[in-house]
């Protein structure tokens, strides 16, 4: 049978299959759209209209132990382009924005308001409020559009320069890139929120549109154990003395005697943190945790107390100290020329008799000295958490000659970081125990509740009466007949010791011994401590002495944190003890 479509009534009936045919091809769309998949495709529709934009966390503030603010986040913006908008007057656009904005580049501006196949271009980041107001009100005059602005907070430092070394900087990106702002950048950067907002076909955000916003979780603060004054303080005294003794870097450290905390540390040279790329070659290095060295005579009082405490020497031990030492086969001397002299062990302490030293040390098995030199923190990290902090170099004793365990009791062969050798004298202070030393006291929210930032628990490691005998040595240096009288404190009776090391030059390790570290450290009032410092220069060439040099940093820098926080004098004497026999 033949269809032939030229009659009307077949023609109709095509017509009409035809029809319903492309109706049934509809229909079974709009149930796909509407009933079996309606989600996936509204969410694609949604993306095509749809520009997303990140909020910036703002971040946590930085504080001294008195809420002083050190280093803070201020207002700013992130200028932004939509180059579909700025491609045809982006020269007019790029020629305000690099006159407005110092250190610019015209020609990285140009082609962020010109790259093709984009709706969104960072041109320039923390731009204060001040300028971009300029800029806009240029804009709005000469008819300009597409630039935006999103939150861009930058970082300033209400006090300058003061515990740069410690607080850091903060990078072009936000983000920490040395000191406490690297090392606790985690918790002072918050988490970035999202919005996302309907927009029309020029990119530009659709009034009363639907949009998602994630909110942006603020970073704590951290409040430091620093004090701002004392800071300020120890820095400026300090840069004197490195300056004075033409050393090539100097480091003081105060440390509230119970509870550890770190009231001062201070480092010369020093930099701006909002300047960073201007900084002088390791001038943003925090030598008092990030460098190591020799530390010299200092460490005879953790000796002396491991001797105390195992019941090897007292007050009353008595030696009879040779003018030269023989240690195998090597010639070991005093810094000063002399015969035999007949010391007490305050004597040794003193008169920082290295012969003595050695001579009361071979007493001691060597795998006992060194579990005593760990105790006291040596060739461990301290825990202050603080990043790149070195632990330092602690041999162990199964590789030590007599000749290095002879070196290692008077202050040669280890290595130790300048808070390393300031915690293990403040133990002394604090009666024998070890006080890990804290450098961030609590954690702050957005809502200002505070939680105590995680320390190490303290140790015993030394007797009480070891402490106070070693203690009472101690204040004979700065007594008559000793090493330091220029650390003495008028009214306050002051425990200290002297250290002259030879160094290695890093950049010359081959030439040996050819630098020199001074230092002093000491604690006060020294029958009832309160504070411990410790001050060392790097390769004074100006003379040469522990007790010269470092111990007038000590003595005002510690009358300033006795001053300031109205500690008395006890009113006790000093004890005499004869420092020979």
């Amino acid at each position: 049978m033949t269809l032939r479509l030229g009659r009307p009534a077949v023609r109709l009936r095509v017509t009409f299959g035809v029809m319903a045919f492309v109706l049934s091809l509809f229909a079974g769309r709009l149930i796909m759209l509407q009933g079996v998949d309606p989600d996936s495709y509204k969410l694609a529709a949604s993306r095509e209209s749809a520009k997303s934009y990140i909020l910036h966390a703002s971040r946590g503030a930085i504080l001294d132990r008195n809420g002083v603010p050190l280093s803070v986040s201020e207002d700013a913006v992130a200028v932004t382009a939509d180059p579909s908008q700025t491609r045809k007057k982006a020269r007019d656009i790029a020629t305000i924005l690099h006159r407005k904005l110092p250190g610019s580049s015209y020609s990285d501006l140009l082609k962020g308001l010109v790259k093709p196949n984009s709706k969104f271009q960072y041109l320039a980041r923390r731009v204060t409020p001040k300028v971009w107001k300029a800029i806009k009100d240029e804009l709005t005059e000469k008819k300009l559009v597409g630039l935006y602005t999103v939150a861009d907070p930058v970082r300033t430092h209400p006090n300058g320069t003061i515990a740069a070394n410690v607080i850091g900087f903060v990078g072009a990106e936000g983000k920490g890139m040395a000191g406490l702002e690297y090392g606790l950048n985690t918790e002072l950067s918050g988490e970035d929120g999202k919005a996302i907002y309907q927009v029309d076909g020029r990119g530009n955000r659709i009034p009363l549109a639907n949009h998602t916003v994630a909110e942006p979780k603020p970073g704590v603060s951290a409040q430091l154990t620093l004090d701002r004054d004392l800071q300020w303080f120890a820095e400026k005294r300090i840069e004197q003395a490195v300056k004075q003794y033409k050393a090539e870097a100097g480091v003081v450290i105060t440390m509230d005697v119970q509870s550890g905390e770190i009231l001062a540390m201070a480092n010369y040279p020093t930099y701006d943190p909002e300047n960073p790329g201007k900084a002088a070659k390791g001038s943003v290095t925090n030598r008092a945790l990030e460098q190591t060295y020799e530390p010299g005579s200092v460490q005879k009082v953790a000796t002396l107390a491991a001797l105390a405490d195992a019941g090897l020497i007292s007050l009353d031990t008595k030696l009879s100290v040779p003018g030269v030492y023989p240690v195998n086969g090597v010639r070991v001397k005093d810094h000063w020329d002399h015969g035999t002299l007949k010391l007490t062990m305050a004597g040794v302490m003193a008169k920082s008799s290295n012969v003595g030293t050695i001579m009361a040390a071979q007493t001691m098995p060597k795998a006992q000295f060194v579990d005593y030199l760990h105790k006291f923190g040596f060739g461990e990290p301290t825990g202050i958490g603080f990043p790149g902090e070195s632990k330092g170099r602690l041999p162990p004793g199964d590789e030590w000659s007599e000749l290095s365990r002879s070196n290692v009791a008077f202050g040669q062969g280890l290595s130790a970081s300048a808070v390393q050798m300031a915690a293990m004298v403040n133990s002394i202070a604090n009666g024998g125990t070890y006080v890990p030393p804290k450098l961030v006291k609590d954690f702050i929210d957005a809502n200002g509740v505070a939680t105590p930032a995680e320390s190490d628990p303290s140790r015993r490691v030394v007797s009480e009466d070891a402490a106070r005998q070693v203690t009472t040595m101690m204040e004979a240096v700065t007594g008559e007949g000793g090493t330091a009288d220029l650390a003495r404190i008028p009214g306050y009776r002051v425990a200290g010791k002297t250290g002259t090391a030879q160094q290695v030059d890093p950049k010359a390790p081959a030439k040996g011994y050819t630098k020199w570290a001074t230092s002093f450290a000491g604690f006060a009032p020294a029958d009832k401590p309160r504070f411990a410092t410790y001050v060392v220069l790097q390769n004074p060439t100006n003379g040469r002495s522990g007790g010269l040099q470092g111990g007038p940093v000590f003595r005002d820098v510690t009358s300033y944190a006795l001053q300031k926080y109205g500690v008395p004098p006890t009113g006790a004497a000093s004890p005499k003890v004869p420092l020979s026999w």
